[in-house]
């Protein structure tokens, strides 16, 4: 039988487990850390429980809704979204072109005036997320608010992005809803995430109970040298390990220095992907009704975070009784914005701008706070990604490494769609075997 091994134990290597178990075949994961999850982990301190940045579970995917509540005896919240922003000080429901009423009487004039021009303009030749924006929207809504955002969240101008990440993310409303959202504060939900389901206890993380317990992990392993040629793994124990064939989760900037041999035009590709990285501020309070949205998105550039979400309005055991929760995120990548601080000396930053938001109150006691380093946030999908992701790629196919998740894949991809290409890098393995 194939000897297969499956690097990391995140949502795609438990994925791709799971689908080689289904099919009859056993794999082994070997995992660096001490517990499985990767960036679906959940961890509790002082009875707050927080996952590693925020997650919801809002696929579609009927199948993997169903192993999902499987995994969890059913036992899970649904929630219909909630969503605001803030604006100079203006708290607008999500998404804000839909949503003006309240803003500046101006910037809403201009706003509609260009996003109805947009519509008898002549058809550019769209190059970038920002000629994408401008013949969508228009310069002023473009300026004001996703190229104010994006910057912040992605870490690079939107002149620098392309738009093949752009998918469902950024609503194009019709004038219709514009002017309705203009002039009532009342509008209908158009967010791309309707409802979505969160596990009642355990946080994010348990939805993957089954899939953890049904693996053969071996944890504090990590990988530092693929011998692709003799088919073996060496560890930073200093063990080594043999394989038939090998599954990757692993982003690919770890991958590829690891393997041996690279060809210098991949290592200098794989060096040119770009990603952000994340640092996630979490707080725990001695009061509940901190916000009535799940989460909230922020444009201006002297609040320190981009974006907040609240995890005990998710499952009331994110928080003790009575408490609640702020997980707040702050964006940085070594291509664009380089992390030059102790994530620690964010903590007081992000207490202070939520105080100026009106979130935290002057009489609020703050019961947890720590900072996290997410290094592998989101992919940046800056001009450089297609060419050099396509080298990259090649390689592993040329060498027969499958590859998988959000870091293998290269891509913006949900948990449910990393788990599915986990599943698509195992049914490559079982296809290679059967031939």
């Amino acid at each position: 039988m194939n000897k297969i091994i499956i690097l990391g134990s995140g949502m795609a290597g438990l994925g791709a487990a799971y689908h080689l178990r289904e099919n009859g075949v056993e794999a082994k994961i070997y995992e660096r850390n001490s517990y499985h999850g990767g960036n679906a982990a959940s961890f509790k301190n002082e009875g707050f429980t927080f996952d590693v940045g925020p997650h919801i579970s809002f696929t579609k995917n009927e199948v993997i809704q169903e192993l999902w509540a499987v995994a969890v005896n059913n036992k899970y919240e649904t929630f219909d979204v909630s969503v605001n922003n803030l604006w100079k000080k203006h708290w607008i429901k999500h998404p804000a072109q839909t949503n003006l009423y309240g803003l500046p009487e101006d910037l809403v004039v201009s706003i509609i005036e260009e996003f109805i021009a947009t519509k008898t303009n002549k058809k550019q030749k769209i190059k970038s997320f920002k000629d994408w924006l401008y013949a969508g929207f228009g310069e002023t809504f473009a300026e004001n608010f996703p190229m104010k955002y994006g910057h912040k969240f992605h870490t690079t101008t939107a002149d620098n992005m392309s738009i093949d990440w752009v998918g469902p993310r950024v609503y194009q409303p019709d004038i219709k809803e514009v002017l309705k959202g203009a002039l009532s504060p009342t509008t209908k939900d158009v967010h791309y995430i309707t409802h979505f389901r969160y596990p009642t206890k355990g946080g994010y993380m348990s939805f993957l109970k089954n899939f953890k317990e049904d693996s053969d992990i071996t944890y504090k392993h990590e990988v530092i040298e693929i011998d692709n040629n003799m088919k073996q793994l060496t560890f930073s124990n200093t063990t080594t390990l043999e394989y038939d064939n090998l599954i990757s989760s692993l982003p690919l900037p770890e991958l590829i220095p690891m393997i041996k041999n690279t060809p210098k035009k991949v290592l200098t590709a794989v060096s040119k992907l770009a990603c952000s990285t994340c640092v996630i501020v979490n707080l725990g309070i001695d009061r509940a009704d901190i916000s009535e949205a799940h989460w909230s998105y922020f444009y201006d550039d002297e609040i320190i975070f981009t974006r907040l979400s609240f995890p005990h309005m998710q499952a009331k055991s994110n928080a003790p009784d009575g408490c609640g929760s702020i997980q707040a995120e702050i964006y940085f990548s070594n291509k664009y914005k380089p992390l030059k601080k102790n994530p620690d000396e964010f903590i007081d930053d992000t207490i202070k701008d939520l105080k100026e938001c009106g979130l935290i109150k002057k009489e609020d006691t703050i019961l947890f706070k720590e900072a996290k380093i997410i290094p592998y946030a989101n992919v940046i999908f800056d001009h450089d990604r297609a060419k050099n992701l396509a080298i990259v790629h090649n390689y592993l196919d040329e060498i027969g490494i499958q590859y998988c998740g959000r870091y293998g894949e290269w891509a913006y991809i949900w948990t449910d769609e990393s788990f599915l290409s986990g599943e698509k890098a195992a049914s490559k393995v079982l296809k290679e075997i059967k031939s």
